[in-house]
């Protein structure tokens, strides 16, 4: 196929769609074809949601079906206070209420969990790409405190990703994507079911030269689980997941290099061959008690990761975690009680050695470092009356971080020694829920978090560095509901924080230096809108403010914190039904946030423009088109906190450029 044969694919396969579509649009309306076929899971998580006195949603696999799944960015976008911004290829910064606002490179701040258990190691660092969102039946965010139910006491909360199983998902489900930058993806999962069995699998591939120099990535996944009810009241459901993960890094670039030359990659990326390359498995086994007024879950999970990842040096680590966790649940009319533990080990084999063009060179760092976190949390809601819930709850936490350097090549003082954190704390909660009417909810809650930091932070460029951890006191009021076509979610929210852990570049290529500062806070606005005026007609519409700033900072007094904008806001209109729909969107960002703690330089706003689309070709046979950034702007995504911006400052990531792709879903 030619360039420009291929090029035009994608729409191609969305004019040979629309054609049998058309006539089949005054046909009945069947069900989407999407990877899932019964709604037990949603709507068990969406009853956990009305019963949740904060911010908190559920995201259906339906809301994404018609995009292009590459990361967390796709499925999460229309989730109230969910930050996202894509860095490249499946890297996103993923920030709740500022969480791990300042951390340029994989994660921090957030409990990211598949069907109930943590992707993150057990100093609470992780690789979301680990996630494949495909996957999934529906995602559970609950935001802050919120949390609580999954043993998270992070500022931003948690996201669960909840896969299929035999019951919800029977048959086959195929998924084949084409698009812009030689990118395919593809999926096939099947589920069965018996009287007392059942099973589900997937497996999925992804390949992708990327919108920009040296970004190529390939992946290739599975996930799957069996389920077994021993009795009316035991059951037990085994899960394994297996990622294999190559993923090229470009890199940021200089102010004037991402809105010229966004395509470039980064200086002196391609001579070091930049890449993060993930292989890992994760099994974990639930054993479920249910005796209808209470369950019980108990679980053991075991997860091995190794992570080759060529940048300024080589970090070469294996990592091992393993754990167990219990969840109890008892409700009686007027009465409800949760109760969960969970416990983290894990061991890392850090090892970081000079890059040459991507490959070892002589060993500059050999370290042993071993983890633990654990949790116990409880909460109690009471119902004085039908419409009135009274909560009270609180997490404790342990933690413990120790690093035995074997060899600093460039600080050889410190070969052999030890250094170790320990951690604990306390973090309560309190809150109501009021439901003056049907469908139609007001809610707040009074909290505190703690962040332990993890190795990012604690083992940094020479030596192991004593910090505090991140404290906050977060106050939210908020109303959530539906009446007749219109639904709503609105959450205000103020955390004052002390010792808030924040980083900042010291260098085009070394990792960012951490501090805790004094005292910060985040306040803002989390917004969705939802209008179904007609059948054939719905306004998806979110709105995130966000006022993140020092107080009384020695160094930077009210300065508003980089990163993250004042002002973001997403709309999407969907018009028409299955059988035919288009479905046109809007991001825009008003002003641009600051690049420096210093607030000396901002960068511009920008309004993002796209359209996904879809229809029924045959009966369990759906086509769909996802075309981004429709008008090409160039603009400046996500930033790499510094405290101060020069014009040659290597520290912004462009967004992503204008794309196309298109595939086929089919059921049966």
């Amino acid at each position: 196929m030619t360039k420009t044969a291929y090029r035009a694919a994608p729409l191609l396969a969305l004019v040979l769609s629309l054609v049998p579509a058309a006539a089949q649009a005054a046909e009945a309306e069947a069900d989407a074809t999407i990877i899932v076929t019964a709604p037990e899971l949603t709507n068990e998580a969406e009853a956990r949601v009305q019963k949740t006195a904060g911010g908190a949603d559920v995201v259906s696999h339906q809301d994404y079906a018609d995009k292009s799944i590459v990361s967390l960015r796709d499925t999460l976008a229309f989730s109230p206070g969910v930050y996202l911004q894509p860095r490249y290829g499946q890297e996103v910064r993923i920030s709740i209420r500022g969480s791990g606002l300042s951390r340029g490179f994989h994660m921090r701040g957030l409990t990211l969990l598949q069907d109930g258990v943590p992707i993150n190691l057990a100093d609470d660092n992780g690789d979301f790409q680990e996630l494949e969102p495909i996957f999934f039946d529906h995602l559970e965010v609950y935001r802050g405190a919120n949390a609580l139910r999954f043993g998270s006491g992070t500022l931003g909360g948690a996201v669960n990703g909840v896969t299929p199983t035999g019951r919800t998902a029977e048959g086959f489900y195929l998924r084949g994507d084409v698009g812009s930058f030689d990118s395919y993806r593809g999926l096939v999962s099947a589920g069965v079911a018996g009287d007392r069995v059942d099973a589900w699998g997937a497996i999925s591939a992804d390949t992708s030269s990327g919108d920009r120099d040296h970004v190529k990535r390939r992946s290739l996944r599975f996930h799957g689980n069996v389920g077994m009810q021993f009795t009316d009241v035991v059951s037990n459901r085994l899960y394994v997941s297996i990622n294999h993960i190559k993923q090229e890094i470009p890199g940021a670039l200089t102010f004037d290099e991402v809105l010229t030359t966004p395509r470039k990659a980064g200086t002196g990326v391609i001579a070091g061959d930049y890449g993060r390359d993930i292989d890992s498995i994760r099994i974990q086994n639930r054993t479920g008690f249910d005796w209808g007024a209470a369950r019980l879950d108990v679980g053991a999970f075991v997860n091995a990761k190794s992570l080759y990842h060529p940048i300024f040096q080589v970090v070469d680590s294996e990592s091992l975690d393993r754990g167990g966790y219990f969840r109890f649940d008892y409700g009686a009319e007027a009465v409800e009680v949760t109760l969960g533990g969970e416990l983290r080990v894990g061991d890392i084999r850090a090892k970081r050695f000079t890059n040459v063009a991507g490959r070892r060179g002589a060993v500059q760092v050999n370290a042993d470092q071993d983890a633990r976190t654990a949790t116990l949390y409880g909460e109690v809601r009471v119902k004085p009356t039908q419409a009135l819930s009274l909560i009270a709850g609180g997490i404790y936490a342990d933690g413990m971080r120790r690093q035995v350097m074997n060899l600093n090549a460039a600080a050889p003082a410190q070969n052999g020694t030890i250094g170790r954190a320990d951690f604990d704390a306390f973090s309560p909660k309190i809150g109501l829920l009021f439901e003056p009417a049907d469908g139609v909810q007001i809610y707040a809650n009074y909290n505190r978090s703690v962040e332990f930091p993890g190795f990012s932070e604690l083992a940094q460029i020479v030596s192991f560095v004593p910090l505090d951890p991140q404290r906050a006191w977060t106050a939210e009021i908020g109303t959530r509901g539906k009446t007749g076509p219109v639904s709503w979610d609105l959450t205000l929210y103020r955390s004052d924080i002390k010792g808030e852990l924040l980083q900042f570049n010291i260098g085009p290529n070394i990792p960012a230096s951490t501090f805790n500062a004094g005292r910060t806070r985040h306040q803002g606005i989390e917004a969705a809108l939802e209008l179904n005026p007609a059948d054939w007609l719905r306004l998806r519409q979110v709105y995130t403010y966000s006022d993140f700033r020092f107080r009384g900072d020695a160094s930077y007094g009210d300065n508003r914190l980089p990163v993250v904008p004042k002002h973001v806001y997403r709309a999407e209109a969907r018009i028409g039904s299955d059988a035919l729909h288009v479905a046109p969107n809007v991001e825009w960002v008003p002003d641009g946030p600051f690049a420096d703690y210093r607030n000396l330089v901002q960068t511009p706003g920008y309004a993002l423009l796209g359209v996904t689309g879809g229809a029924r070709i045959a009966e369990g046979v759906d086509a769909f088109v996802d075309v981004r950034n429709i008008t090409g702007k160039k603009a400046i995504g996500d930033i790499s906190a510094a405290i101060t911006v020069t014009p040659t400052s290597a520290v912004y990531y462009p967004v992503e450029r204008r794309a196309v792709s298109a595939g086929i879903r089919a059921r049966f």
